[in-house]
């Protein structure tokens, strides 16, 4: 399998166990990319400008408590 279709391909055949397993196995495996370039990201300052417009927008009173 090196191909997208190919992929796509196999997950369609999976019995609904396995599509189940996968679904799950899918979810964290993303779910821990994103959290690796949000880390990367940080790291890196990409996001300072949109924290201080965030803590401005408080300190003005343009926020809500949640």
């Amino acid at each position: 399998m090196n191909t997208v279709q190919d992929i796509q391909d196999a997950v369609r055949h999976l019995s609904p166990d396995d599509l189940t397993a996968f679904r799950e196995w899918f979810a964290k495996f993303d779910a821990s990319l994103w959290d690796e370039q949000l880390e990367t990201d940080v790291a890196a300052g990409r996001l300072d400008q949109l924290a201080e417009e965030a803590l401005k927008d408080l300190r003005e009173g343009r926020g809500t408590d949640l």
